[in-house]
Parts: structure tokens; sequence; C-alpha cells
């Protein structure tokens, strides 16, 4: 059977998951739409993941197991919400993985 949270979250683990999830949004161009729901969900960050455990039967044959048991170890922490946020509003870390308009 599986553990939830049977581990806490790395400090690498957490910047990577959030970096992935920023890039995520970023790829799907929806930034804005993220940092409102984020900014206005953030005191419910704990009550979410305590969620997605109990609709983990449901979740788990569409996105995994382990992407629903880190994520949710993830949001479980206010500040990981935070640190999200402002990956999202200060935009990439690489500034060479920005692509540039071109210039014509």
């Amino acid at each position: 059977m599986f553990e939830f949270w049977k581990d806490d979250l790395t400090e690498e683990e957490e910047d990577a998951l959030i970096e992935k999830a920023a890039l995520e949004i970023e790829k799907r161009k929806l930034e804005v739409p993220a940092v409102l729901m984020l900014e206005s969900h953030k005191p419910l960050a704990f009550v979410g993941s305590q969620t997605a455990i109990a609709f983990a039967p449901f979740l788990a044959p569409f996105v995994g197991f382990d992407f629903i048991n880190n994520y949710s170890r993830l949001f479980s922490k206010r500040e990981n919400v935070e640190k999200l946020l402002v990956r999202i509003e200060n935009g990439r870390k690489d500034p060479a993985r920005v692509e540039e308009p071109n210039a014509e």
C-alpha cells in the first residue's frame, strides 16, 4: 500500500517541484490566472493538500501517485505557495531559456 508523506521534502526537492510547476504555468502562458488563484487560495493551501490525499484513489490513475504525494507535501506549507508565487512573478531563473522575439 502507498504511504503518503512518509518523509518531508528536502529543500532541493521543494525547489525542483516549484520550478517544474512554474515552467508548466509559463509554457501555457497562465501566469496571471495562476497568480490570482494562488493568492486567493493561499490560506487554504493546507486544506487543498489534504483534499488531494482524499481524492488520491481517483486522481492517481491520471496523474500518478508520486505527483499527488509530492505536490500535496509541497503545498501543505503556506511558504511554498509564496515561493511559487514569487517564482512566477519574477520569471525564469535562467535568462538563456527566455525566448526572444524575432527582430525584423
